[in-house]
């Protein structure tokens, strides 16, 4: 009776640590925004850019660096993001925040449409060192995501940082 009970009990634990897991992405490491791509010409100043849109969302004027960025997506749409350092990397306010704060938003298709999972768009502020946290779900949710990219964004829509998708166990 009592080998029933610890067998039924170690079954037990071991389907809910199985269920536990929904986790559709994850990230490791952030990569900073430089705003423009490539210029075209030789001249020192190019009067042609080519702005550094990724997946239909456009880059700040000014160069963002981020320290650390780690997140994690559930089928659900339930995201946990913990950033560090994010920061101006450029012009008078460099080292600074501009006193920003910041959503994440999740795209999964390789090519348009694109569909913006998007946290609260209200953001969080981000703290004096440039760290935030983000706890939410994203809207809408998705149901698979075949091309992920996350990016953090400011209340104005521009991108700051990419997140470093992590495959396998690294």
């Amino acid at each position: 009776m009592s080998k029933t009970i610890a067998f039924a009990a170690c079954l037990c634990v071991a389907l809910h640590v199985a269920a536990a897991d929904d986790t559709l992405v994850k990230f490791k490491g952030g990569i900073g925004v430089i705003p423009v791509s490539s210029g075209v010409g030789t001249a020192p100043t190019a009067e042609v850019v080519n702005r550094n849109i990724v997946r239909g969302v456009p880059p700040p004027g000014q160069i963002w660096r981020i320290a650390a960025l780690r997140a994690e997506v559930s089928f659900g749409g339930r995201i946990s993001v913990r950033g560090k350092g994010l920061l101006l990397a450029g012009g008078n306010a460099i080292g600074g925040t501009a006193n920003q704060s910041v959503f994440a938003t999740l795209i999964c298709e390789a090519a348009a449409p694109f569909t913006l999972r998007n946290t609260n768009t209200n953001g969080v502020p981000l703290e004096p060192n440039g760290d935030f946290r983000i706890d939410d779900v994203l809207a809408p949710a998705p149901s698979g995501c075949a091309s992920p990219v996350l990016l953090i964004r400011n209340v104005g829509g521009v991108w700051f940082a990419a997140g470093i998708q992590k495959l396998g166990d690294d």
